[in-house]
């Protein structure tokens, strides 16, 4: 049964990687081999025979993959079927609906979920402001939109109504390797659309809100009591209200950085642990007080026991309690498994069987996909069934026989108080002695998975869990869910003490974060090497085996080789360059600029992509995770080609990740500064004639000049740095957004007869003014990258720009329609690849490339 569970999960994850939904004759054929396999080796003869069982158990499997693929693509289908239709993006709608989610209020505006009731298309669409209004569409409207609300009149609650004039667009994300998937997400999260509201009025209509609404007002009642007890001013309310209702959203990103460093990130909401520790109490007390008759036994004719078992009675309790507070907490991957292993565990006890643990996990894992079946690409899923299971791996065979019990009998006789201090001593012992080999077993069996979701892993963190699990797990959660449901005259205090426990506990963290080697960092592993290292852990954590008396023997794989198993994950480095030899990565930063540019032993970041409105950046959101998962741990330069916000705006988050050992910029006079590097060196500018040769490779600056940097009216498209890269067969020109005056004075000087490139990042996203004829004619680029973000109000690329480069013989790539472009030379060979179209995905659009 395991394994057909463990198959139908394997299934759904299948589903998720492929590039089209399956069509008919892929049923067909699936069907096909399903009846075959089933007709075929249960009706043979010799049913007996080994083949036979085998057989059987691979067609078993077999189905339920096909089964779980198929659960999991009709359920995609049908959220793919509610996505905003093309025709109606860009287009004012006016919708009737109810705020479904907990609002996000930030300085751009208010993030929230909204569920569509009714609503009408009209308006003009915006790219067709000049050519008339547009007819009208009639496809229907997604039932769930995201939307933000620049200046909303009040402060969004949810179940309110309103009637909005918004404007939307298809859920849609940037495309690059090892980079969080927003379009997923929504997906996932069955949002149908994203987009803005224009205007909007507040209803007053009183109709009966659906339970998952009421769940929602119930959660942002809570988050309201909190944020009234708690000073404005108290640093870490945001984490008390993620421990009562799993919102992580006000946390920030200072604390996430110690909490990930430290390895607690997990404590730092719903939990496992959490959920069972409260359900636990609770069930507890039920099945005490029940098992006593509520103190009333006397005087009922029959004991309630004897009525019904307390043990039922209790596990009843359990799982109603686990559900309420998994809804109130959103119910995350960590809750979802939690509840489901409770349920299995009921649903054996009241058949009266007791099924293996691993049974219960294998069928927690089943159900939870059966819900959601995307969650099978969320780390939280991995991390959260991988901790259970590598537990459940220590604990296997790891039972102590009863020879202290004997030793004790036979011992001589003492007093009744050394007796009971003794045995408490023991008792006490033996729990920390469990707690530490439970701490020990998932820090080392989670390392691989960590590694690969994340590309790092903490090396304090059994420490730091040593000390956090029972600060947040036994205090904090205890008092703030108890501050969150009493009077205000009583949750005072305790949220008081709840958060000074909390301002303790994260100033040892901090320290404990501090130090360089306090995480460990591996470039994205290869299946071979992940496969080592799941080895490894089996071998490590694996019990060694008992004869009949209980005592440990020999373990015939010895435990050293599972650290060695372990080694090529945790040495993974960089993919390498052959010397003389460049890998340039045009990433997926949106409307902006962002390529790396790699040698044999060096790296250097041209640009740092866009600043976002909800305040994040394409530094800390693109770049530093790309950094992370190619292992890149340090840049030799970081070029910034000017201030504009395009191309700085990730300046801050990169330079906080990863140390820079020297930055260059065209910084004018009177501009603001970027901020400092961090190793103390101030930035330089970029002047024509800077040049240096890293590996066999040449770098360049053509512009701007001295002269030209320190002009007043200079603007800072016109001052962007310029730089050619070259090696002995090919070249890369970088240009920022330099315009036509730029590239003519760039052809008319001696550095004409240089600008010769094979490719070329496109000056100014493709705007019309710039990439001049007779620049192209002196690039003569083979290929040409346009840096730019998908529907952008600039709308770059202007088209007859766009049509220069295919009349001049470049192939054309542009981000919003590729993703990520990797450009590789060798000798005088090379190789383009873009990520959409390398990494197709059913819900990722992905048009021909290049053009």
């Amino acid at each position: 049964m395991r394994a057909v569970l463990l198959a139908f999960v394997v299934g759904c994850w299948w589903l998720q990687q492929q590039a089209a939904l399956p069509g008919p004759w892929d049923w067909v054929v699936w069907g096909c081999f399903a009846l075959v396999g089933l007709f075929g080796v249960w009706g043979v003869r010799g049913r007996g025979a080994r083949w036979v069982v085998w057989a059987r158990w691979l067609v078993s499997l077999s189905i339920a993959a096909i089964v779980g693929l198929g659960w999991s693509a009709w359920r995609a289908d049908m959220r793919l079927g509610a996505w905003l239709d093309p025709s109606l993006a860009g287009r004012d709608q006016i919708i009737d609906g109810v705020v479904s989610g907990l609002p996000d209020a930030a300085p751009h505006g208010t993030r929230f979920l909204f569920t569509v009731e009714s609503g009408a298309s009209g308006g003009v669409a915006m790219g067709d402001r000049h050519a008339g209004v547009a007819p009208l569409s009639t496809a229907p409207l997604p039932p769930r939109v995201l939307l933000t609300w620049r200046d909303p009149p009040e402060v969004l609650q949810p179940g309110q109504r309103h009637r909005l004039t918004v404007r939307l667009r298809r859920p849609r994300g940037l495309a690059n390797p090892h980079g969080f998937d927003y379009g997923y997400w929504l997906l996932a999260e069955g949002i149908g659309a994203t987009g803005y509201v224009r205007h909007g009025q507040l209803l007053n209509r009183d109709a009966a809100m659906p339970l998952s609404i009421r769940i929602t007002q119930w959660r942002a009642g809570l988050r309201d009591r909190l944020w009234a007890a708690l000073p404005s001013d108290a640093q870490y309310r945001a984490v008390l209200v993620a421990l009562v209702i799993g919102d992580q959203r006000g946390i920030g990103q200072a604390d996430w950085d110690v909490f990930r460093r430290t390895g607690i990130s997990h404590l730092v909401s719903i939990s496992g642990l959490h959920i069972t520790m409260i359900s636990g109490a609770v069930a507890a007390l039920a099945g005490m007080l029940w098992r006593h008759s509520f103190g009333i036994g006397r005087k009922l004719r029959r004991p309630l026991p004897l009525i019904w078992p307390a043990q039922k009675v209790a596990m009843v309790v359990a799982v109603q309690t686990a559900l309420g507070y998994g809804l109130i907490a959103g119910m995350q991957i960590p809750a979802l498994r939690t509840v489901s292993m409770l349920m299995v565990a009921a649903v054996a006890l009241w058949s009266g069987r007791m099924p293996p643990p691993t049974v219960v996990l294998a069928w927690a894992a089943g159900i939870a996909v059966a819900i959601d079946p995307w969650a099978v690409m969320s780390p939280g899923f991995w991390l959260s069934f991988g901790a259970v299971a590598v537990i459940f791996l220590g604990a296997r065979g790891d039972g102590s026989g009863d020879g202290g019990a004997v030793e004790e009998r036979q011992a001589d006789p003492k007093s009744c108080v050394s007796r009971c201090v003794s045995r408490w001593v023991s008792r006490i012992g033996g729990v920390a002695a469990e707690a530490a080999r439970t701490q020990w077993s998932v820090t080392i069996g989670l390392v691989p998975l960590t590694l690969l979701l994340f590309g790092q892993v903490s090396v304090v963190s059994v420490f730091a869990n040593a000390v956090a699990i029972p600060v947040v797990s036994l205090l904090v959660t205890p008092l703030a869910l108890a501050g969150a449901v009493l009077p205000p005259g009583w949750a005072a205090p305790l949220l008081w003490i709840a958060h000074k426990a909390l301002e303790w506990l994260v100033g040892g963290l901090a320290w404990l974060a501090a130090p360089a080697w306090a995480v460990w960092e591996a470039a994205h592993p290869g299946p071979v090497a992940t496969g080592l290292a799941l080895a490894g852990v089996y071998v490590l954590l694996i019990p060694r085996p008992s004869d009949a008396k209980g005592a440990r023997r020999v373990q015939i794989v010895p435990r050293w080789l599972g650290v060695l198993l372990m080694v090529p994950m945790l040495s993974a480095g960089p993919e390498p360059v052959e010397e003389g030899e460049m890998r340039v990565t045009a990433l997926d930063v949106g409307q902006g600029a962002a390529v790396l540019v790699e040698t044999r032993r060096h790296v250097l970041l041209y640009d740092t992509g866009p600043s976002y409105v909800s305040g994040a950046s394409a530094g800390g959101q693109v770049i530093v995770p790309y950094l992370r998962a190619t292992g890149v741990r340090h840049l030799d330069m970081l070029m910034v080609s000017h201030e504009h916000d395009d191309h700085a705006g990730g300046v801050e988050a990169v330079l906080q990740a990863v140390p820079v050992a020297r930055g260059l910029t065209a910084e004018g006079p009177g501009n603001k500064p970027l901020p400092g590097l961090l190793q103390g060196r101030a930035w330089q500018p970029c002047l024509d004639g800077v040049a240096w040769r890293w590996d066999g490779v040449d770098f360049e600056v053509l512009h701007p000049t001295e002269e030209g940097l320190a002009r007043q009216r200079l603007s800072a498209n016109a001052r962007s740095c310029v730089l050619r890269v070259a090696t002995a067969q090919r070249s890369l020109l970088l240009t920022g957004d330099i315009g036509v005056s730029e590239e003519r004075r760039l052809i008319d000087s001696e550095l004409g007869e240089r600008l010769r490139a094979d490719f070329l990042l496109v000056p100014h996203h493709g705007s019309g003014t710039s990439s001049h004829a007779a620049f192209l004619r002196a690039v003569q680029p083979e290929v040409a990258v346009f840096q730019l973000g998908f529907a952008n109000r600039h709308r770059h690329p202007r088209e007859d720009v766009w049509r220069r480069y295919a009349r001049a013989g470049a192939a054309r790539y542009r981000t919003d329609e590729t993703g990520a472009v990797s450009i590789v030379t060798g000798g005088g060979d090379y190789v383009v690849t873009s990520f959409r179209q390398q990494q197709r995905r059913y819900w990722r659009d992905a048009p021909p490339a290049p053009r």
